[in-house]
């Protein structure tokens, strides 16, 4: 499913840029095939924060548990492909636990949003962006020593060097995201 489908349940147009040059498409439909959603940046970093990344992947899947392992592959094969394949391990895990929430978070809900996913790389760090539908905040469980489950976002805090997340304000639901590799700058 492409970003232009998906977006028929959202409140309002998705914001697509053109995976060439990273700008924004004329928005022509036979241009479709190089067009890609740009990621959901908080209001305040809108604009500058598509050139402080110049290497971009956006992936959309179905909220099934086999968006998960689908996910960890693409992260290993694009940061090999970038040359970032140190930094594979952490990202996957960091993918593998947000992911995980938002295909349960889409599932909870009364139809069956996609969830979204956006690599981004500066050569040194990854940016990892994660949506799904649900308006419910991410919750950090505290669960005991034995639980098999409840951890995922303290994997995260203690992988990433920094992680986060918001309600973006033209596409409803919420993004996760975290960052693998050196400090923020």
């Amino acid at each position: 499913m492409n970003g232009m489908a998906a977006a028929a349940w959202l409140d309002g147009p998705v914001r697509l840029a053109d995976a060439r040059t990273g700008g924004p498409s004329c928005g022509h439909r036979n241009t479709r095939a190089w067009m890609m959603p740009i990621p959901p940046f908080t209001p305040h970093r809108e604009h500058d924060m598509v050139e402080d990344w110049p290497l971009q992947s956006f992936l959309e899947l179905g909220p099934l548990p086999s968006a998960v392992p689908c996910a960890r592959l693409h992260v290993r094969q694009l940061l090999w492909e970038w040359k970032l394949a140190d930094l594979s391990e952490a990202a996957e895990l960091v993918v593998s636990e947000l992911l995980t929430n938002a295909v349960q978070a889409s599932q909870a809900m009364e139809f069956l949003p996609p969830v979204r996913m956006w690599l981004l790389s500066d050569n040194r760090r990854v940016l990892i962006l994660v949506w799904d539908a649900s308006p419910q905040p991410p919750v950090r469980m505290y669960s005991s020593d034995d639980a098999e489950n409840g951890r995922g976002l303290l994997l995260v805090e203690t992988i990433s060097t920094r992680w986060n997340w918001y309600f973006p304000h033209d596409s409803g639901g919420k993004v996760v995201w975290a960052q693998i590799g050196t400090e923020w700058q």
